[in-house]
């Protein structure tokens, strides 16, 4: 099963157009979304895919957020700050990640796969013990185009592909 990951969308509906596109070319059927929607309306166009995320320091609006995930529907869930998921037997933490010391506390902790965090707009891949560090990367406005991109996870590999996402 291919999930794609992706953080800080930051209202940037072009980008998230794109980003649907390339989800729905590499056959993705489960997107993580770690945090930084900023508003509601970018929900709606992750429509397509089962989408589970978890909130950032920007997303101020939590309860119409909530009520975006609600209208989804088909196992789409917005997890509060924090998610431990699993997929194909694969444990996944995600959350913004705004304190690395968390994000490397969890890994440390060797309960997930993978942590998938977001909020430093750089996109990352580091092994961490027996885990896997993933920031897919961001579509800030100021991200440098190196860092525009989003995460491809395959679950029976556990293997991780970046995709650029094309200003």
């Amino acid at each position: 099963m291919n999930i794609g990951i992706v953080a800080d969308t930051h209202d940037n509906v072009d980008a998230v157009e794109r980003i649907t596109e390339i989800f729905e070319d590499e056959g993705v059927e489960i997107v993580v979304h770690c945090g930084d929607f900023v508003a509601p309306l970018i929900v709606p166009y992750f429509s397509e895919f089962e989408l589970h995320g978890v909130l950032g320091n920007n997303d101020g609006d939590a309860r119409n957020l909530q009520t975006a995930f609600d209208s989804l529907g088909g196992g789409s869930e917005l997890h509060g700050r924090f998610a431990a998921l699993e997929f194909d037997g694969l444990s996944i933490a995600v959350l913004h990640g705004e304190s690395m010391d968390e994000v490397r506390a969890i890994a440390a902790a060797d309960e997930h796969e993978f942590v998938c965090y977001g909020h430093h707009h750089v996109n990352e891949r580091t092994e961490y013990g027996g885990t896997t560090l993933l920031n897919p990367g961001a579509q800030f406005p100021t991200t440098a185009a190196e860092d525009r991109t989003v995460a491809i996870l395959e679950t029976g590999s556990e293997s991780v592909r970046f995709r650029s996402v094309p200003e």
